[in-house]
């Protein structure tokens, strides 16, 4: 059978497969509402501003804050501007802070000695509904911009297409609520002590927060990139749309009805829903599976490991330039770790991360060169555990693996990374337990009956909370991927002491 007939068949296949497999959705799935009745923000240059405002006419209110100056002197386009929006009021105020989300923009001006709200001022309501921002630079400084604000600088092409959505953008709108927060697991903070902080170094849309030591995400801000997710150790915070669950039996029919069908370990392509997208083509590998998700770091490690265990040869992301410098910067320390604990056991780089000229004309043959390396690959019998938390997951996941592998007893040490032991100084600890009462995880636990302490590494997500909570200071903590699984899985005895006896009856 010719190459060409070949890739016809395992595109046949992957259309069965896909028409065939289903994520399991949640059939009224959590949201959040926005209302807005169109009153509008205009911001920037006076003169640009102004022109622009008199094409909103069929909005709401709305108001012009000049925070530039105008940007041309010819008289021809002055008197355009000043024929343009006779009714809309330009206010030159500076601006303080700019904040919210669709419907609910709050916007803060210096008014003499104090600070005022321009849409009290402006408009004679609570808030502004949609900002429309031609400044030079965003007046909000974020990678995803919350919906509702338009920046487009002073780019024609990008002020047609805000103008032309803006009109749509009046009523009351839904929006998933993407992630939800399991409080009881999270390890940012216990008892008063400040332990794990990833989460909150990976939003592009900033709309995760600390308050009250606690972790809130702002459902309206969110965009579901799910780098949240991604990050946390424990599972605490976790994807909604899909469930973790939903995604991890999606994959796992996937990969192992294509196997079934085409005796073929197939490559499974994570790519997002909009870019991403639009690259995926009829032209694409036939042994290639395309996941889509709302952004690409919604698959994380437990997804990666997982697929592989469960038979793909190789998982490929593809990063576009739409993904979110952030996303990126997180995706590469993820895939670096994720590589390293393959090298540790002996198994090839099988995670990699591609861009759009693969899928191109121009970068197709780097594309074909990789499927042609990983075709040569090892074939990975398939696992046969079911995903359960993401902890358990990921090392079902690594153990397999490492067993068709190497099937190596080391301990891989990195820094900064949400796994490892805990050692404890037993000439200075008192067993108070301070440790056992901050773990999230239970990797600390007391001896019941007996003063003891117990740690299982395998349950252990490195975030601190027992060393700061330590009244002696006598835990330390070391990052480690330990693949001796009976050693990670057990129970071991940290210190214990025996107990003192009563001077009554003499029992323990």
């Amino acid at each position: 059978m010719s190459n060409r007939e070949t890739q016809v068949g395992l595109k046949e296949v992957r259309q069965q497969v896909l028409a065939g497999t289903q994520v399991i959705q949640n059939l009224i799935p959590p949201t959040v509402s926005y209302t807005t009745e169109g009153n509008v923000l205009v911001i920037g240059p006076e003169d640009l501003a102004r022109l622009a405002a008199d094409k909103l006419s069929h909005m709401g209110k709305c108001a012009i804050l000049a925070n530039e100056a105008i940007t041309s002197q010819d008289e021809a386009h002055l008197e355009k501007v000043m024929n343009a929006a006779e009714d809309v009021e330009s206010f030159y105020n500076k601006l303080i802070e700019l904040k919210g989300f669709l419907g609910q923009f709050q916007v803060k001006v210096e008014n003499e000695d104090s600070n005022a709200d321009l849409s009290v001022v402006a408009i004679r309501k609570a808030h502004f509904d949609l900002i429309l921002d031609l400044s030079m630079s965003p007046c909000i400084n974020l990678e995803m911009l919350p919906p509702g604000y338009f920046y487009v600088g002073q780019d024609e092409a990008k002020l047609a297409d805000a103008l032309a959505q803006l009109p749509d953008l009046i009523g009351e709108f839904d929006k998933p609520r993407y992630i939800k927060v399991n409080s009881e697991i999270c390890a940012h903070s216990r008892n008063g002590n400040e332990g794990c902080n990833r989460c909150l170094n990976f939003c592009p849309a900033d709309a995760i927060a600390s308050v009250e030591k606690k972790i809130e995400i702002d459902p309206y801000l969110c965009h579901g990139a799910g780098s949240c997710t991604n990050a946390c150790p424990t599972g605490a915070i976790s994807y909604d749309l899909p469930t973790p669950q939903s995604m991890h039996n999606y994959l796992n029919k996937l990969v192992t009805r294509f196997r079934s069908q085409a005796q073929v370990a197939p490559v499974v392509l994570f790519h997002d829903i909009g870019k991403g997208a639009e690259l995926i083509t009829e032209q694409l590998a036939g042994d290639i599976i395309p996941v889509e998700l709302e952004e690409i770091t919604v698959a994380s490690i437990d997804h990666w490991m997982s697929s592989l265990a469960w038979g793909a040869r190789q998982i490929l992301i593809l990063n576009t330039d739409a993904t979110a410098p952030t996303l990126t910067q997180m995706l590469n320390g993820e895939l670096a770790l994720a590589n390293d604990i393959l090298d540790e056991m002996g198994q090839p780089r099988r995670i990699q991360l591609i861009t759009e000229n693969h899928l191109i004309e121009a970068g197709a043959d780097d594309l074909s060169e990789l499927l042609t390396t990983s075709a040569s690959w090892p074939v990975i019998v398939p696992a046969e555990f079911v995903a359960t938390t993401k902890r358990e997951t990921i090392f079902a996941a690594v153990d397999h693996l490492n067993e068709q592998a190497a099937s190596v007893d080391t301990c891989l040490s990195q820094s900064n990374i949400p796994y490892g032991r805990v050692s404890v100084n037993t000439e200075s600890c008192t067993l108070c337990m301070s440790c056992v009462a901050t773990c999230p995880t239970g990797a600390l636990t007391d001896g019941g009956d007996l003063p003891a302490l117990h740690f299982v590494e395998q349950d252990c997500v490195q975030c601190g909370l027992c060393e700061a909570g330590c009244p002696e200071k006598v835990i330390s903590l070391t990052p480690q991927v330990n693949f001796d699984k009976a050693a990670r899985q057990e129970r071991q005895t940290l210190h214990e002491e025996a107990p003192f006896e009563c001077i009554s009856c003499g029992t323990p």
